[in-house]
Order: structure tokens, then C-alpha cells, then sequence
């Protein structure tokens, strides 16, 4: 059982949702530590910071990109194939962040997290890349 008040939370959200809402969840709480990060620019720990953010948000889309990949996937090809390029943008920005930091270049990464979010949430008729089997 966890001792953080937070990891009972994650926890119990982790159990409770369903794949479209975890999605969609994971993908906002990517989208707040790029932002709070973007937010925090100037801060004497902005490295570290910054390589938690990245390496968050980069750990999720290989996750989806993986999911996106099972031929099990129930998501028509066309989407999967759109997604699957998306990612591949992502990987390509996470590693121009890493190599030269800049606070603008976090903006699309945050933006099409909270979008693909936003969208998870608005379809719930639809199957989620594959977390829900």
C-alpha cells in the first residue's frame, strides 16, 4: 500500500478510469509539468526540471506509439498511421529541447497533449488507442 497521499491517488486512478480517461489524464498531467516548466522558465533548477517534463512526456508517447503499433489496436489505420507521425514530431522536438533548451519550443508539445486530451475526452463512443482491451 502507498505511504504518499499522491501515489494512493494515482493509484486508485490508475484502477477506477478507463483507458480513453487514463489517456486523456496522463496526457493533461504531461501537458502541466511541460507547462509548469514553460511557466518557470528562469528557475535555478530548470534543467532538472526540464529533463523530468521531457522524459514524462516522452515516456507516454513511446507507450502510445507501442499501442499504436499492435496490430490488435482497434483504431482505424488512418488514424494510427496520423498519430504514429505525431509522435514521431514529438520525439524529434523532445530531443531538440534536450539538445538546446528553449521555453518556446515546449509550447506545441504542451498544446497537442491538452488537444489530444481535450479529444478523449470529447469522444467517449470511441475505442482509446488500445489501453482499454
Amino acid at each position: 500500500m502507498p505511504v504518499n497521499p499522491l501515489d494512493a491517488y494515482q493509484q486508485v486512478e490508475r484502477e477506477t478510469l478507463s483507458g480513453r480517461e487514463l489517456e486523456a489524464s496522463v496526457l493533461t498531467r504531461a501537458a502541466m509539468r511541460l507547462q509548469a516548466v514553460r511557466n518557470n522558465w528562469d528557475d535555478p533548477n530548470r534543467n532538472a526540471l526540464l529533463d523530468e517534463a521531457l522524459r514524462y512526456n516522452q515516456k507516454l508517447w513511446t507507450y502510445l506509439q507501442t499501442e499504436l503499433a499492435n496490430p490488435d489496436n482497434p483504431l482505424p489505420a488512418e488514424i494510427k498511421t496520423n498519430l504514429l507521425a505525431l509522435s514521431g514530431f514529438i520525439d524529434r522536438r523532445t530531443f531538440q529541447l534536450m539538445a538546446k533548451p528553449e521555453a518556446e519550443k515546449l509550447d506545441i508539445l504542451i498544446s497537442i497533449n491538452q488537444n489530444i486530451a481535450a479529444g478523449l475526452r470529447a469522444n467517449p463512443g470511441q475505442p482509446a488507442s488500445g489501453a482499454e482491451k
